[in-house]
């Protein structure tokens, strides 16, 4: 049977919390996102078109938190130094000096949310990144 050819409506990415209103909250209000599916026990957010984030009960969710976070939520957006000064002006734990590299074409820096997930904030440095 051939692979379905419909073009895919929508991503989301699930990261699981102990404490789940925690994470909404620094969601909502450290990085704006806008909630716009309400699972009870999972909330999805849009992170930009066609791009979401869900935030689950890890009590309730296929999988569960762990301590150790392989996982990376990487947000482009058009000015990067912009986010970088709002970001000094929170206490963002592991937040990182503004960095290059060059060789992804990128500008960026990261900070770690309420239970340890990395967020990344970037913008292009050239127009084939």
């Amino acid at each position: 049977m051939p692979r379905p050819l419909a073009e895919n409506t929508l991503a989301i990415t699930f990261l699981y919390y102990r404490d789940l209103p925690r994470a909404m909250h620094f969601y909502e209000t450290v990085l704006g996102l806008t909630l716009v599916i309400d699972q009870g026990w999972s909330k999805i957010y849009r992170i930009c078109p066609g791009a979401h984030v869900g935030l689950v009960d890890e009590t309730r969710g296929m999988n569960k938190w762990a301590e150790v976070k392989p996982v990376q939520l990487c947000i482009r957006v058009p000015d990067v130094a912009a986010w970088y000064e709002y970001a000094q002006g929170l206490t963002l734990p592991d937040l990182s000096l503004l960095f290059v590299n060059d060789a992804l074409g990128i500008r960026a820096f990261v900070f770690r949310d309420p239970e340890g997930y990395q967020i990344e904030i970037q913008s292009a440095t050239r127009p084939d990144a």
